[in-house]
């Protein structure tokens, strides 16, 4: 997709794991797209990107391997819906001024999270891109692993998968350990990962991992009821902080 002959300018939604880097790499890879920034949302209070848990300065140390600008949206602790549109809406305006008309993202097929980022970026012009869409599960991981890209599972649904998947790099062998109801590329949920080499990083981003930890969190649902969720949690660290 071009226009007068020049990339369009676009805004990549990074979330640091493995579905956001395959997308960004085959994005860099086709030429349509020139990405103005890398876009991320943080909670404000720890400074720690949302369900990932990767600190800003993870997220910085990425973007710069990558070799992209980032621009850390704030929301606050347990935020729903309304936070997210908020920050995203004020991201909008920000870059609507370079020049940007379409906002990347690493979906595959939940298509109720599609439309809602269409349904709330279509009124102020902005258009939806999703390189991995319609894939399977099996066809992202496979791509994934063809890649060279280099990720670290650190987040594991504690109901479907037990601490010894944390700290584990998402590999062939991590795949094939995966119980058969688990989806393989963690759709519903069972897995997140901290990217940080091969692929479009120049260099490998330094981290550290502690020893996981089960933690319960209340998540706010849009009819306003709170539901519990347990995660097995390896906590990533800047090893120079």
């Amino acid at each position: 997709m071009e226009r007068n002959g020049r990339p369009v300018k676009a805004v990549f939604n990074w979330s640091g794991g493995k579905d956001s880097a395959l997308a960004l790499l085959k994005v860099l890879q086709g030429g349509e797209y020139e990405i103005v920034s890398l876009l991320t949302t943080v909670n404000r209070e720890n400074r720690r990107s949302s369900m990932h848990g990767i600190p800003v300065s993870l997220l910085h140390r990425q973007a710069d391997s990558i070799g992209l600008p980032l621009h850390v949206a704030q929301l606050p602790p347990q935020g729903g819906t309304r936070d997210y549109d908020r920050a995203m809406a004020e991201a909008v305006g920000r870059f609507r001024t370079l020049g940007a008309t379409h906002f990347i993202f690493g979906d595959v097929f939940l298509s109720d999270v599609r439309a809602y980022r269409e349904e709330r970026l279509a009124p102020h012009g902005i258009a939806v891109v999703e390189p991995l869409w319609g894939k399977t599960s099996a066809e992202v991981v496979e791509e994934f692993l063809a890649s060279g890209l280099r990720a670290t599972v650190v987040v594991t649904a504690a109901d479907v998968l037990d601490e010894r998947f944390v700290g584990r790099p998402l590999d062939r062998a991590f795949v094939g350990a995966l119980p058969a109801d688990a989806d393989v590329c963690g759709e519903n949920g069972e897995y997140h990962t901290f990217c940080h080499a091969g692929g479009m990083f120049r260099t490998p981003v330094p981290f550290r991992l502690e020893k996981p930890v089960k933690r319960t969190f209340p998540v706010r649902l849009d009819d306003g009821t709170t539901r519990r969720y347990a995660y097995w949690f390896s906590d990533l660290h800047d090893p120079e902080e």
